[in-house]
């Protein structure tokens, strides 16, 4: 293993520590300078400008880095040398490296097929799990980490608490009374008082669990799932979240009220499910030919 353990290293995952990131986050940024010094194998407090361009230029070229990676890459560095070790305030490479985001359309299921799909999940934490990402839009990270107390079930209308979530931001969404009730009958299977899908713990999940049930394992349930069902095989778990949007959309839902659902920052975020609606373009057409007939009038 290349020796990566240099002191500007320790000094920026200290100055990463004190950042209101997510874990995941830390660990990329400083990750990413790690990979800096085992390129040049030596400390990345030596290297000039013209080495980061050159590094840039190899993960471009070689490692063929493209649209987040890329963009992680280059927030960590530029945080590294311009926040940590106070250097390359006058460098331009980081404003010189241009990343392409390629935005293509994300896959949406029918109805049909999110029902299929969820249909042959025989485990119920799986199945109860990827039912509520669905019903509320959820990322899977926010689901595993639900707490029995985020349920505002007996509020009118029923509520979920979604903490911490990406953007270190909290947002609420609706759920059905009857999904309410699903979660309950779930709980009462475990009785945790700290997590809603608690880790499981020879071959029963513990009420003593003192963590939440990986993503991990929610996504390799969903691939079963998915091959077993014969949907569209790159379909993730995070396609339910797109379905959910997608669904909502063609319900007529508000896309403001949408956006806030789904906790994005910018309205431009979620207007990208207004080109996967297939009503919508069906509701165009009929609209315009009420307008056609008016002017026969």
């Amino acid at each position: 293993m290349i020796y990566t353990n240099y002191p500007s290293i320790t000094q920026y995952q200290q100055l990463v520590e004190l950042k209101d990131y997510r874990p995941v986050t830390k660990y990329e940024y400083v990750r990413m300078v790690r990979k800096l010094a085992e390129h040049f194998k030596s400390d990345p407090a030596s290297l000039s400008e013209k080495q980061v361009r050159e590094y840039f230029l190899f993960l471009r070229q070689e490692k063929h880095w493209q649209g987040s990676a890329m963009t992680q890459a280059r927030v960590a560095l530029r945080s590294f040398f311009r926040e940590c070790i106070k250097l390359g305030k006058d460098w331009t490479v980081f404003e010189e490296l241009r990343i392409a985001r390629p935005e293509p359309l994300p896959l949406v299921l029918s109805r049909e097929q999110v029902a299929r799909v969820l249909g042959v999940l025989c485990q119920p934490r799986y199945r109860v799990c990827l039912r509520l990402i669905y019903h509320c839009g959820l990322r899977v990270g926010e689901a595993v980490s639900l707490a029995p107390t985020d349920i505002h079930g007996r509020e009118n209308p029923p509520r979920l608490h979604i903490k911490n979530a990406k953007g270190g931001k909290d947002r609420y969404v609706p759920i059905a009374a009857g999904m309410v009730e699903e979660l309950r009958q779930w709980w009462k299977t475990h009785g945790n008082r700290n997590w809603l899908f608690p880790t499981q713990q020879k071959g029963t999940v513990a009420a003593s669990a003192q963590s939440y049930m990986k993503t991990s394992s929610v996504q390799e349930a969903f691939v079963l799932a998915r091959q077993q069902s014969g949907i569209d095989p790159n379909a993730t778990v995070h396609t339910l979240r797109h379905c959910y949007a997608t669904h909502l959309l063609e319900a007529g839902v508000n896309i403001r009220q949408l956006r806030d659902y789904l906790g994005h920052h910018s309205l431009d975020t979620t207007l990208i499910y207004t080109h996967l609606t297939a009503l919508s373009e069906a509701r165009t057409q009929a609209t315009l030919q009420t307008l056609y007939q008016t002017l026969q009038g």
